[in-house]
């Protein structure tokens, strides 16, 4: 697939103005809270118009999650866009170990985690937003595989790789939940009880 051709001039401004809205959004929300920060108090501090604001995000909410549509697109691209050769499950590991794990270590995930479960309307749209890319990324799979779009299988794959982010948060090593979550899933449970009766049995 050939590359894309650089974003112009109008492009990246409008990428950068995007980025200094949800920088100045999330600094605000963690300092005062969502609750008490109005969509005014984030125009003034990124030095924008409420009316510019609202142009690069529909809502409020949408202001704390402004990579949604970038996640969404990524998942997809994970899955047709994989090399030649490379199954779905395995494309979906090295899109959760090159995007994914770099988050998980991230210093201020904590704090961003707090923000969301501490905030009904955030919890809310967080919900929302997990089910629509589950659904796009069942639907991608489904696609690759000539299958329907609805085909339970791969919806409950997607589901079960979008819980992984969730799983890894906390753990010391993000990277070893991953590898281990995916290989939970390429070789099932049983090997994991296997190996568990391997590793109990006394050494002669």
């Amino acid at each position: 697939m050939p590359d894309s051709p650089p974003p112009g001039r109008r492009e990246r401004k409008k990428a950068a103005t995007r980025q200094a809205i949800a920088d100045a959004a999330l600094e605000l929300f963690l300092e005062h809270g969502f609750d008490r920060v109005s969509v005014r108090d984030v125009a003034e501090k990124a030095d924008v118009s409420t009316t510019t604001l609202f142009a690069h995000f529909p809502g409020k909410e949408a202001l704390v999650f402004d990579r949604d549509e970038e996640a969404e697109a990524g998942l997809i691209a994970a899955v047709r866009e994989r090399p030649e050769g490379q199954d779905v499950v395995e494309a979906l590991r090295a899109h959760a170990l090159r995007s994914w794990v770099p988050t998980a270590s991230d210093p201020r995930l904590r704090q961003f985690t707090a923000l969301v479960d501490g905030t009904p309307a955030l919890r809310e749209y967080a919900e929302r937003m997990w089910m629509r890319h589950a659904d796009a990324l069942g639907v991608a799979i489904a696609d690759e595989l000539g299958r329907e779009p609805d085909d339970l299988a791969c919806s409950a794959l997607a589901r079960y790789v979008l819980q992984f982010p969730t799983l890894a948060k906390g753990r010391p090593d993000p990277r070893a939940v991953v590898e281990t979550l995916f290989d939970l899933l390429v070789h099932g449970w049983r090997s994991q009880q296997d190996a568990a009766r391997a590793a109990s049995r006394p050494q002669h």
